[in-house]
């Protein structure tokens, strides 16, 4: 489900899911005062039914929600190439919020929050996909990709205008929108050495709030699906202590 606006305002609309309705209100009540439209759900099923008769520019998920976890919904989500998801959970370890990034999460706060820290994050994330949406990041130089509205890479190919990865045989190969502006970056730059700060920059802008380890999952997530086949050809390269590569060719296709 495509999103309507993602600038910050009256039109902006944000799903919450929580089971807890104190919560639910009291999140949609802040974010109302600061111009935002606000639904919410209950579960994953109502925010299904929310997402079938609605676009939205966000969706705050909780993790721990009795029957189908915030979790799998996020799969869901991905699998549909929902709206960018802000997660959040009363268990804040490292190791679930990187399970949540992993799985396609573009934020990850641990609960209670703060209100104000949340409508932060959410700010960012809409000027992320902002950028990303209306026009390639102004940080990169020109590069083999030139003007194309697509190029191809060892057999693969990537079309800039429909955010579309298809594999050697054609077929497409979904990706999560940070999946698509990170190997964005790398095709803008490839046979170059990217440092992870590099990466954060050219593909989630320069006011984000990422950290290193949050490029390192991604960079895994986006390896496992340039695999076409029994081919284990590791189209990204590990520098070590320095950062990552990009190791084909790209060539500007029609």
């Amino acid at each position: 489900m495509n999103a309507i606006s993602t600038a910050p305002g009256p039109s902006t609309r944000i799903l919450i899911v929580d089971d807890d309705v104190g919560i639910r209100n009291l999140v949609s009540s802040f974010l109302e005062k600061h111009g935002f439209r606000v639904d919410s759900a209950a579960d994953p099923v109502e925010m299904r039914e929310r997402l079938a008769s609605q676009s939205y520019a966000l969706i705050v998920l909780d993790v721990m929600m009795p029957g189908e976890d915030g979790l799998t919904a996020l799969r869901s989500l991905q699998r549909s190439n929902g709206p960018p998801v802000i997660m959040l959970s009363a268990v804040g370890s490292d190791i679930d919020r990187i399970v949540g990034l992993e799985i396609g999460a573009e934020d990850y706060l641990a609960k209670p929050c703060n209100p104000r820290e949340l409508l932060a994050r959410i700010r960012t994330v809409l000027r992320r996909s902002a950028g990303s949406s209306a026009a390639p990041v102004a940080e990169a130089k020109p590069t083999p990709s030139g003007n194309a509205s697509s190029v191809t890479f060892a057999g693969w190919r990537l079309d800039f205008m429909a955010r579309e990865l298809h594999d050697p045989s054609d077929a497409v190969v979904s990706l999560s929108d940070g999946e698509f502006r990170l190997l964005r970056a790398f095709i803008q730059h490839p046979r170059r050495v990217l440092t992870r700060d590099q990466l954060l920059e050219y593909a989630r802008g320069g006011d984000s709030d990422s950290y290193d380890r949050a490029i390192d999952v991604q960079v895994s997530r986006l390896r496992r699906k340039l695999v076409f086949g029994q081919e284990r050809i590791d189209l990204i390269r590990t520098v070590r202590s320095e950062g990552y590569m990009f190791v084909p060719g790209v060539t500007p296709s029609a």
